[in-house]
């Protein structure tokens, strides 16, 4: 009996990592893509200088991609780059953050299914990191809140979880998830949250997804919602990022 042909997926994608391989001309790869979530592939031959499929197989590029089910992985049969966001390939700090993106998507985005909002976040962010209009902290923040929220690491920010007061000094556990009043914060580790951040905060994990770039604060305020998103996570995921430590020596 004749087997049947392997259907083609096609779908966007953005190249996430390069896997080390023995093969000289082949690339193996992993990417985010719309259809399918996270998926690992091999583009055959990506490597040689005259490659259809090597720009458009980078790492940092976005691509839209015709894929072939494999045994253990996708066969890249096409790749017609979209975006390689070479802005971020002259800027080190810049570079170093979208590759700590990359990692951060790696970690926490789905498998073999949709992720059209996981990948639409992550463009979003190297979009605004390639236009150099916004902070690249608020940028990093929204990428890590959003990413969480979406993966149901939700913390509760309408007021102090033991008396429900909302104003006020207020502080946020990253550990617990949650705010406490300046009489039921305990030691630990709270961090104190200006209003300007609280804000800010429940505009980037309640807010439409549409808009959750769309705000700013004042220099002060924006590296202090970077640090409390920051710990947010590391506390969450219990887990560190060797590209986030990379990305903080290049930090003055």
């Amino acid at each position: 009996m004749a087997t049947a042909p392997k259907q083609h997926l096609m779908t966007d994608g953005l190249i996430l990592r390069e896997y080390d391989t023995t093969a000289e001309a082949d690339r193996f790869v992993a990417i985010l893509t719309r259809d399918k979530g996270l998926l690992r592939a091999s583009a055959r031959g990506a490597k040689r200088l005259k490659s259809r499929s090597g720009a458009a197989t980078q790492p940092l590029c976005y691509a839209r991609l015709s894929l072939i089910p494999g045994r253990d992985r996708y066969i890249i049969e096409d790749a017609q780059p979209q975006d390689v966001f070479f802005p971020l390939r002259q800027d080190v700090e810049k570079l170093a953050l979208a590759q700590y993106f990359c990692e951060l998507a790696l970690r926490l985005c789905p498998t073999d299914q949709p992720a059209p909002d996981h990948l639409r976040l992550l463009l979003g962010g190297l979009h605004y990191l390639c236009e150099d209009k916004k902070d690249p902290l608020l940028i990093k923040a929204v990428v890590e809140g959003r990413l969480l929220s979406l993966e149901g690491y939700m913390p509760d920010l309408t007021g102090c979880c033991r008396c429900g007061k909302e104003g006020g000094e207020l502080v946020f556990s990253p550990t617990a998830g949650t705010l406490f009043c300046s009489a039921h914060a305990a030691q630990g580790d709270g961090l104190a949250v200006s209003s300007g951040v609280l804000a800010a905060l429940r505009h980037i994990l309640y807010g439409a997804f549409e808009r959750c770039f769309a705000f700013s604060l004042p220099t002060p305020e924006v590296a202090a919602l970077a640090t409390l998103m920051e710990r947010f996570l590391l506390a969450q995921v219990q887990r560190s990022f060797n590209t986030l430590e990379f990305y903080h020596t290049l930090r003055p």
